[in-house]
């Protein structure tokens, strides 16, 4: 018998499934016209709504019914947000700064208007539990306030200069045009990440998400625009364009766009990289994370547990910043692995808007279909199942803790989108640097001890080779204070925070000659 409590079906739940009608049209999901959502919604914007493309449907992974319906864009319908944002680019990058950060002040303000159903919605579309929704959409509305205190605090600098009667300075301009092309995972915090920082420097934007979210990109647009036109200022700062795979390519072969932020997988990410620059372009690459937690052997159980299990299983297992390996120290396994099998085992797995679920469905069948395949590979390589293991029902599957596999065998270094957790011995700290940082990409990675040594090896430079190094804490559930992104194979890219706005400036060195005389720079006499 499985050790997971499966939460109990309600009318959220699969039993629902014959039901023909779109849930935006029933009682129970009023809430979703309170931020827009109807029937039919236009997936394009580029100043005014549209579309001309096919209608599809966004169907919840919670139950496997549409949602509601949306109207995709067109190349054409492409080609008029692009040429809107460049138009809008011209105005907005001649407003000054703070008025630029009052705006996205503003554009905060709405979205904090409509947390709890945006955060629904989120929930809904994509399969996150409720708080970790609600969480996303306050991510926005923090990154709107940073973004609000950065615009005025764009600084340069003033450099001395080796000639007399000149002095040479720093600037940031903004890029231009950005287009944002954001994974089914996070369908709204990623936009924001870049919209707002973008945005208070002076560049026009334009998002397309992932086809299956989109009604939180339309919901969120639809606030932006009340922001925009409530100012008398143009779509094109923040336009929509809902569509497949030919709108991805149109965004990264455009050179109109002078910055493409793109986040999704490596195989994705790695196409997109090598288009982008193939026209000398600029990128920010979010690409995935095969994340470990090293479990020194002073390390608190009691901290580590929680953390283990909120870094695993949060999400379903979908975030890129998910713990899918834990190094633990061998002399700790016989300890740990039980402690979190008891933990797993209390889990209530069911329909994420419900209170007390801890865990949701996968977003896709194809995502069921990943859990399963690496099950089973884990098994037919010696690998013991803990807990977990299996698909329950529809898109819910166990989170899963597996051990007895190498650290270095292909399943292991292959991230699998998924609740699947794989523990892996390590007798000494240099051992366990080495397995966390054997695979080939970067994001996070956390240590759990008290060893004031190895928290310092680890940080520093012989240390964690990944973009985001943390201590005592999950390797998920970054603050947008701190730059957000990671090395190797994770794409190298930086949002959120920190000085990761200077991305989507161009840097201007200038020296000013105010003298009456014209010395050349190493004293070169050209006379």
């Amino acid at each position: 018998m499985s050790l997971f409590r499966l939460a109990a079906a309600t009318s959220r739940a699969p039993a629902a499934r014959c039901m023909s009608s779109l849930l935006v049209n029933q009682p129970e999901y009023g809430w979703l016209k309170d931020i827009g959502i109807g029937k039919v919604n236009d997936g394009v914007y580029n100043g005014c709504w549209g579309g001309n493309g096919k209608i599809i449907e966004s169907i919840s992974p919670i139950n496997e019914q549409p949602i509601a319906q949306v109207r995709e864009g067109t190349l054409a319908d492409y080609e008029s947000v692009v040429s809107a944002s460049v138009e809008a680019s011209k105005q907005w990058r001649m407003t000054p700064a703070p008025v630029r950060g009052e705006v996205i002040r503003q554009v905060g303000e709405q979205l904090r208007s409509k947390l709890e159903p945006l955060g629904k919605l989120v929930s809904l579309e994509m399969g996150k539990i409720l708080p970790e929704g609600i969480g996303e959409v306050q991510e926005a509305v923090d990154i709107a306030d940073y973004a609000t205190g950065l615009s005025r605090m764009l600084n340069g600098k003033v450099i001395p200069s080796e000639r007399p009667g000149h002095m040479m300075l720093e600037q940031w301009h903004p890029l231009g045009v950005i287009g944002v092309i954001t994974a089914f995972n996070f369908p709204v915090a990623p936009y924001f990440w870049n919209f707002t920082i973008a945005s208070v420097c002076g560049n026009a934007c334009f998002w397309k998400g992932a086809p299956s979210t989109p009604l939180s990109h339309i919901a969120c647009t639809r606030l932006v625009a009340e922001v925009l036109e409530a100012n008398k200022l143009p779509g094109g700062l923040s336009g929509l364009v809902t569509g497949g795979t030919d709108i991805g390519e149109a965004i990264v072969d455009d050179r109109r766009v002078n910055l493409v932020s793109f986040t999704g997988s490596c195989e994705v990410g790695k196409k997109v990289g090598t288009k982008v620059q193939s026209r000398m372009g600029k990128m920010i690459l979010e690409l995935g994370g095969n994340n470990a937690i090293t479990v020194m052997e002073d390390a608190d159980i009691g901290m580590l547990v929680p953390a283990v299990c909120f870094a695993s299983f949060g999400t379903a297992g979908q975030r890129c910043t998910t713990t899918r390996r834990l190094i633990c120290h061998s002399s700790l396994i016989g300890e740990v692995v039980p402690r979190l099998a008891k933990a797993y085992g209390q889990i209530n797995i069911g329909d994420p808007l419900v209170k007390g679920n801890l865990c949701g469905p996968l977003h896709t069948t194809g995502a069921v279909e990943s859990y399963r395949a690496a099950i089973e590979e884990a098994k037919s390589l010696g690998g013991k199942i803990e807990v977990g293991g299996n698909v329950l029902h529809g898109r819910y599957v166990e989170p899963t803790i597996i051990t007895g596999l190498p650290h270095d065998c292909d399943l292991v270094k292959r991230e699998t989108f998924a609740p699947i957790l794989y523990v892996l011995p390590h007798n000494s700290f240099e051992e366990a640097v080495s397995i966390n940082n054997e695979v080939a990409q970067g994001l996070s990675s956390s240590i759990f001890t008290k060893n004031t040594e190895y928290i310092f090896r680890w940080v520093g430079p012989e240390g964690a080779d990944s973009g985001i190094a943390n201590v005592n804490i999950p390797t998920n559930g970054a603050e947008i204070g701190g730059a957000f992104g990671g090395e190797k194979e994770t794409g190298g890219g930086r949002e959120s925070g920190s000085d990761a706005w200077k991305q989507y400036c161009r840097r201007a060195t200038c020296t000013v000659n105010y003298s009456k005389s014209l010395p050349l720079a190493q004293g070169i006499d050209f006379s």
